[in-house]
């Protein structure tokens, strides 16, 4: 009997997670890239103005009919099984399995998006709802343009789920540059929809359709139908047959919805915060929607590229490894993936925390006070980074073996703290202490299930030298930064040099966790 040679892996080559995250993340980064360009072009036409505290608001709850049904509660649910049916029956049982499910999922969206189209009005108004600290007029407004968003609901009812089932497939391309085109479409609406008087370009003079916060709306819609288009391909690659059936007693789909009960109740509690959140920042003047809508989109950069680009590709292997019982080589991925997110965002977090405020004013152009508190809402939500990327992956670890209660306790816990927390600093601290209750909430999520997991994988928190060397250079990094910022009297050039020169201190601490990257 012979047996075939192992061909030999060079220590030099990327893993196939350490590749997939990388490609994820540089498709992040262009989508928080453009996402922050679109985010200069619409602060720059509507300022902190009430208009855009409307159209912010009038996200949330479509935002989270997507979420609950067809974006993160469904995804993370159905992965693990896709990727369980496709190792062992095949792909044609798996797309079988995918459409049965993705069937249920674009009926109850559409079921879901009439009652809230219908019922608007009291959503919005009610003084549990959503704005209820706007004026009438506000609030109107608010009601039109939630209904408008659920269009875009209902497309990304079924772009989700091709982004699930192509990542099941491990493949990443084209789910991470569905995102850019959302974006391209957000800009053109921006560009094009909403100004009245078009952007000069040289001697070119874009045109414009003056449809003012409206156009936004629409750049969302027409965003969502190219996040959708882009991912057609990949379908046709993996030769997708698409099944009109329902049948509630397939055992592929009972094992979806075992998981995704605990699923859509803790995406309910995550979107939970954000529509509190907003409640509280309607209560408190014009700008503060924004200033939390502009904070949250700049920690999210990070946290995107790093944590959420790790999570998305690290959750099919781990699937994999669970439905083995590899135990052994299950823990070593989640250890690895805590010390590269210990490694690259605290001193991101540290360093964007001292430069951020001339980054706004030069990016937004706001007035002083509209910057100072964009920039405070963003220093809130930066002391959550950390914890915000550990819950990627944290979460995921639990999915993976497909126990979806565990989360679901976290994130009620974090929301009951949030809740408290925001009531208690919302007063005193404005919209910066909303910030800084989602912080606190997220990080105790995180940390719960870090201490849950390390139970049964003692190795996950093993990072005590880790955590020590990071931290120290974080606050090197800190104090280099700062006394730049101090020193160089122009304020961009300053906080240019000080973000290089603490990202050159904090690269030299987290060497370990860069060479760690390529074997994830």
């Amino acid at each position: 009997m012979t047996t075939a040679p192992v061909r030999a892996v060079p220590r030099s080559a990327l893993s196939h997670v350490a590749r997939s995250s990388l490609l994820v993340a540089a498709f992040f980064a262009l989508d928080k890239g453009l996402g922050f360009v679109r985010q200069v072009i619409i602060g720059r036409q509507f300022g902190i103005s009430a208009e855009l505290d409307a159209f912010n608001a009038a996200n949330n709850l479509p935002d989270l009919l997507f979420a609950l049904i067809s974006g993160g509660a469904l995804a993370l649910a159905l992965i693990p099984v896709l990727a369980e049916v496709l190792e062992r029956q095949g792909r044609p049982p798996m797309w079988e399995l995918f459409s049965r499910i993705g069937n249920w999922a674009f009926l109850l969206t559409t079921g879901l998006a009439i009652g809230i189209a219908v019922f608007a009005g009291s959503i919005v108004r009610s003084e549990l709802g959503i704005a209820p600290g706007f004026t009438p007029e506000l609030q109107a407004l608010v009601v039109n343009l939630m209904r408008l968003n659920l269009v875009a609901t209902l497309i990304f009812s079924l772009s989700g789920l091709v982004m699930a089932g192509l990542q099941a497939n491990q493949h990443f391309l084209l789910p991470a540059m569905a995102p850019v085109f959302y974006d391209i479409g957000q800009i053109f609406g921006a560009l094009v929809l909403a100004p009245s008087v078009g952007l000069a370009l040289g001697p070119l003079r874009l045109p414009a359709a003056g449809w003012g916060v409206h156009g936004l709306v629409a750049g969302v819609i027409l965003g969502a139908v190219l996040h959708l288009a882009i991912q057609i391909p990949g379908l046709l690659r993996f030769r997708f047959r698409w099944t009109p059936r329902l049948g509630l007693h397939h055992p592929g789909l009972q094992q979806v919805a075992h998981l995704l009960g605990p699923r859509i109740l803790t995406i309910g509690a995550f979107n939970l915060i954000f529509i509190v959140q907003d409640n509280l920042a309607s209560r408190l003047g014009v700008g503060a929607v924004t200033a939390l809508a502009f904070g949250w989109l700049i920690m999210q950069v990070p946290e995107t590229i790093v944590g959420t680009a790790l999570g998305t590709a690290l959750l099919p292997t781990l699937s994999e490894q669970a439905a083995r019982g590899d135990e052994q080589a299950f823990e070593a991925s989640l250890g690895r993936a805590v010390q590269v997110l210990l490694g690259f965002c605290l001193p991101a977090s540290v360093i964007l925390a001292i430069v951020i405020r001339p980054l706004v004013q030069a990016a937004f152009g706001f007035d002083a006070a509209g910057t100072d508190l964009v920039a405070w809402a963003t220093r809130a939500y930066l002391l959550g980074l950390t914890g915000h990327s550990l819950l990627e992956v944290a979460a995921r670890g639990f999915y993976a073996r497909k126990d979806a209660r565990t989360p679901l306790l976290a994130t009620m816990a974090g929301a009951v703290l949030f809740v408290v927390a925001g009531i208690g600093l919302f007063t005193p601290l404005g919209a910066p202490g909303i910030g800084l209750a989602n912080s606190l909430a997220f990080s105790l999520e995180a940390g719960l299930l870090l201490v849950l997991l390390s139970r049964r994988f003692p190795s996950v928190l093993r990072q005590g030298r880790v955590l020590a060397r990071v931290t120290f250079g974080s606050a090197l990094a800190g104090l280099a930064a700062w006394a730049l910022m101090a020193s160089v009297p122009s304020a961009l050039p300053g906080a240019l040099a000080a973000s290089l020169a603490g990202g050159a201190i904090a690269l030299a601490f987290v060497i370990p966790e860069i060479k760690l990257l390529r074997r994830l």
